[in-house]
């Protein structure tokens, strides 16, 4: 089961492959989407650089290097698709619509193993969710309704630390993760980041396109 899917606090039985492609994907492609990314986040890279030691034992999992930690919030569309005229109105969109949210702190907890990665939990998950309806509607405005990607309703904000890369059970990897915990960590978040990301190397990977700041 993936993430969104499984109870809180719960854990998947299997994990299978993360590097499967997804309609419409291919080595060389791009695409916009909007991520909190989680540059000099140190308290948050040390978390997850723990549990990433803490696994390094286990076979087939890829641990997401620090500098691309990010937490994925909602994809705009594929570039070649869209046009620059297109997405500066999106990201001035952002800005309007940005601008009237409460300054976001998000506090990372103990890891889930899920279907395809380990994750952190995010909360409160209302906050992002605010921040992706926020997006979504400047994507609407910008582009209109039929641009919109993704189900609303099926997000739970998280951040994965490893990657599953092949199929297997899962009751190793919880039994370490319980004998070794993290303290959780909250940090303040300054803006939401529009990116064009791959994923050719079996590893997401971007450009910042603009970051967009969250409240005043």
């Amino acid at each position: 089961m993936s993430y969104v899917d499984l109870a809180p606090g719960t854990h998947a039985d299997q994990m299978h492959d993360h590097w499967w492609w997804r309609p419409g994907w291919h080595v060389g492609q791009r695409a916009y989407t909007w991520h909190i990314t989680f540059e000099g986040q140190e308290q948050l890279h040390e978390i997850a650089r723990q549990h990433q030691d803490t696994l390094s034992e286990i076979p087939n999992l890829d641990p997401v290097p620090l500098e691309w930690l990010h937490l994925t919030v909602q994809g705009v569309g594929f570039v070649g698709e869209i046009g620059e005229g297109e997405i500066a109105r999106v990201i001035e969109e952002a800005r309007l619509n940005l601008v009237e949210l409460d300054n976001l702190n998000l506090t990372f907890g103990a890891p889930i193993v899920a279907d395809e990665a380990i994750v952190l939990p995010v909360k409160p998950e209302g906050a992002v969710k605010i921040l992706r309806t926020a997006l979504r509607r400047g994507i609407a405005n910008a582009l209109g309704d039929e641009r919109l990607t993704e189900d609303p309703d099926h997000f739970r904000p998280h951040v994965s630390v490893a990657y599953s890369s092949g199929d297997h059970d899962t009751q190793q990897l919880i039994e370490l993760l319980e004998r070794n915990p993290a303290q959780q960590v909250t940090i303040t978040v300054p803006d939401a980041s529009l990116i064009t990301i791959h994923r050719d190397q079996r590893v997401y990977q971007w450009h910042t396109v603009e970051q967009v700041p969250i409240g005043r």
